[in-house]
């Protein structure tokens, strides 16, 4: 077994956060991982990109194939469809509607909405209002962890302990909130 994901976002969208949880929730598992990063202007708005490999032998490198990633979860449209040659051609894109304007020329949503749909397996989530429901719009990564949850090959149950391990230290209510952002996205993408 091996799953590659391409995680997408831009500075502060919390990609790395992601990163991590599936990756712990994977290593708990036995799995072997594989992680690399880019996010040289991420504190400038610049886009992140993270490479995570899940597999049950040993991974020799930590770079995706083009052509080969199961999955590309991305916490923003436009940097969802920037990652597309990597996508197997059965692979999954999960991404949030919603757009971090941070270029004067960014094209118009319903139309970049409307690509991304047209995708053999994409499922779109209103990560925003889903992460607000649940008490915090900076949860909307934690929101598209539980969307991406359905396609992973790691249980629930160790997704969830490792976000509560992560925003252990913030106070139990955040770790509350994390957790309902988690699960309404999971519920989204069902």
């Amino acid at each position: 077994m091996k799953y590659d994901i391409i995680l997408a976002g831009v500075g502060g969208q919390g990609v790395l956060s992601v990163s991590a949880i599936i990756a712990s929730s994977a290593m708990k598992e036995g799995l072997f991982v594989k992680q690399s990063e880019v996010h040289g202007m991420s504190q400038r708005g610049g886009a992140v990109l993270a490479n995570l490999r899940l597999a049950d032998a040993p991974i020799a490198s930590d770079l995706i194939p083009l052509g080969s990633a199961s999955m590309i979860l991305s916490m923003e449209p436009l940097e969802s469809l920037r990652y597309l040659k990597y996508l197997s051609t059965d692979g999954a894109v999960i991404t949030s509607t919603n757009p971090m304007v941070n270029i004067p020329d960014y094209p118009d949503l319903e139309e970049l909405l409307g690509h991304i749909r047209a995708l053999p397996h994409a499922r779109l989530v209103d990560g925003e209002k889903l992460a607000r429901a649940a008490g915090s719009a900076r949860a909307t990564n934690m929101v598209m962890v539980g969307a991406a949850s359905h396609h992973l090959p790691v249980k629930v149950e160790t997704l969830e302990h490792y976000i509560q391990t992560v925003f252990a230290a913030k106070g139990e209510k955040i770790v509350e909130t994390n957790l309902e952002a988690f699960r309404s996205g999971r519920e989204a993408a069902a």
